[in-house]
């Protein structure tokens, strides 16, 4: 098998195994053009933050490890404003990102931690192996990194439960401080006290949806409300039909119209979901999850101009917070051919993915290396995938691949040996 078979044969693998129904208030909108980048710096600015790497164990007895645990607390904005709309509430286990709940209007939350597997997650959140059905045909999905968010039906029973975890929030425009819950046993007090937002640094990109949002009605909000609690309650129609509600009373509601679009997507009504996310691009045009969202779609219909525009998009309006985007807009050009485009922005993902949350990001690295002919590197990098993806489906492909890259780097340094004789 030629070396360019092989590394186009799966590229198309490497753009769909990311992401798909998961998002928290990371952020995506309406169809872009080509696979070229605009304005956006070509590689991001990002610091270290690293996950808590020494948890402690309590020596916990085994009825108390089987009872639920439970935190409340507050969010709170750090310049004392208060929240235009509820924060997601996730915790991070071993780098992987789950969806917990919600705040109310005022920044409270009180959530059993595991039991919420009915919370819309967003776009940048790692898919569980409940959401293959979504995936394309043919495409494969990572299993997730140990840890316990591996499952969204994991009732967080068995000692060590909580190791390697953080609480966060997550509301767009906002970075969050998290809250360590290692250690932690269902005897302790639920309230760990505050989570607080900071601002994101470029102003517009940080304010422009709590612009919009403030203006909405009462009853927009409360509809809002509503349609969020119905979708923890596993009642998604119900859900759907509140939130369509809420963006009736006011047309504007950006923040509705994106949940009503992820809602949608969970439940198979996929041209309804277009609709919404395109609603909330238009009401919020500088607000990145709606053209995630509409990138992540794209991705499933193979549509690689649409997936490279709209996450040029989100490219240009956030430059830092988003690895994923950066993976897929690396993988749509590599599938339009835009080989040095797509190089540049896997290894801005690279750069960003410190937590190594997307494992795919070095398998596409391989196809780009192969199609270089760079077979050496090209195996590197699928060695890596494996390391970081052992149980992936697609790792016997994998591991075929690497097998072949191996071969090519060898006849290549033998070719080049004898060329120095």
């Amino acid at each position: 098998m030629s070396p360019r078979r092989l590394m186009r044969g799966f590229a198309a693998v490497a753009a769909a195994v990311l992401l798909v129904p998961a998002f928290s208030q990371t952020n995506t909108g309406s169809s872009g053009g080509g696979g070229t980048t605009g304005s956006r710096p070509t590689s991001p600015n990002t610091g270290t933050p690293t996950p808590n790497a020494s948890p402690t164990t309590g020596s916990t007895s085994q009825p108390t490890a089987s009872r639920p645990i439970r935190v409340s607390g507050h969010v709170v904005i750090d310049d004392g404003s208060p929240l235009s709309f509820p924060a997601t509430i996730e915790r991070l286990c071993n780098g992987n990102p789950h969806a917990e709940g919600y705040t109310d209007s005022d920044g409270n939350f009180a959530l059993i931690l595991g039991q919420h597997p009915d919370v819309i997650a967003d776009a940048s959140e790692t898919p569980t192996s409940s959401d293959r059905s979504s995936l394309p045909p043919g495409i494969s999905q990572v299993n997730l990194p140990s840890g316990i968010g591996s499952q969204s039906s994991q009732n967080l029973t068995g000692d060590r439960r909580v190791d390697n975890c953080e609480l966060r929030a997550k509301l767009s425009g906002y970075t969050s401080d998290t809250v360590n819950l290692s250690g932690r046993t269902a005897l302790d007090s639920p309230d760990i006290g505050n989570i607080v937002l900071h601002r994101m640094g470029a102003a517009d990109t940080a304010t422009t949806v709590t612009a919009t949002t403030l203006k909405a009605p009462r009853a927009a909000r409360k509809a809002l409300e509503k349609g969020l609690d119905l979708a923890k309650k596993d009642k998604p129609e119900e859900a759907i039909a509140s939130l369509r509600e809420a963006v009736h009373v006011y047309p504007e509601f950006a923040f509705a119209w994106c949940e009503l679009g992820k809602l949608q997507v969970k439940n198979d009504h996929a041209p309804d979901a277009h609709e919404s996310f395109e609603a909330a691009a238009k009401a919020e045009p500088r607000w990145p999850e709606p053209y995630l969202h509409l990138a992540v779609m794209a991705v499933k219909a193979h549509d690689w101009k649409e997936v490279a525009g709209n996450t040029e998009r989100v490219l240009q309006l956030n430059t830092f917070q988003y690895p994923q985007a950066y993976f897929l807009h690396g993988a749509a050009n590599f599938n339009l051919h835009h080989i040095d485009v797509a190089e540049t922005d896997a290894l801005a993902a690279d750069k960003l993915d410190i937590q190594h949350q997307f494992p795919q990001i070095q398998k596409l690295l391989g196809a780009i290396y192969g199609e270089r002919h760079r077979y050496a590197d090209a195996a590197d990098k699928l060695r890596a995938y494996l390391l970081l993806a052992p149980d992936a489906e697609d790792a016997v492909e994998a591991r075929r691949q690497l097998t072949e890259m191996e071969s090519l780097a060898s006849r290549s340094s033998q070719v080049a040996k004898k060329a120095q004789q």
